[in-house]
């Protein structure tokens, strides 16, 4: 079974996002609104689909990253969510809550093994 099939974004924390975002978009050109920058590509294996990576910046004491105390998370892309929950469940991987299907696709959450929290993603692409 293919599992990560990207990077789907990189969040991280900040004292001001807002602040944040202005250097980003004045230095290096990221214009981030409300939910952050979203960078458009095309899948390498069927160049008529698009995908996304998201950059999002968090306030310093968000708890969205908790249980992890570390200041980043990653959400890789992957390919039928419902199944790898399935898999890492069985191979004793910590998952920190259910799937959510949202309009952007199916997220849940799960600990590596430092205790980082990561996001996967199975995404609803164009």
């Amino acid at each position: 079974m293919k599992k990560v099939t990207g990077i789907g974004g990189i969040f991280f924390k900040c004292k001001d996002p807002n602040a944040m975002n202005e250097w980003y978009k004045t230095h290096l050109g990221i214009d981030a609104g409300q939910y952050g920058a979203s960078f458009e590509w095309l899948q390498a294996d069927d160049a008529t689909k698009k995908g996304l990576t998201q950059w999002t910046t968090f306030k310093e004491t968000t708890k969205y990253f908790e249980p992890s105390t570390k200041d980043f998370m990653i959400n890789y892309r992957v390919d039928n969510l419902e199944a790898l929950v399935e898999q890492l469940k069985s191979e004793g991987v910590t998952i920190t809550d259910t799937i959510e299907d949202s309009e952007y696709g199916k997220f849940v959450h799960i600990i590596d093994l430092e205790g980082n929290k990561v996001q996967l993603w199975e995404p609803k692409d164009e």
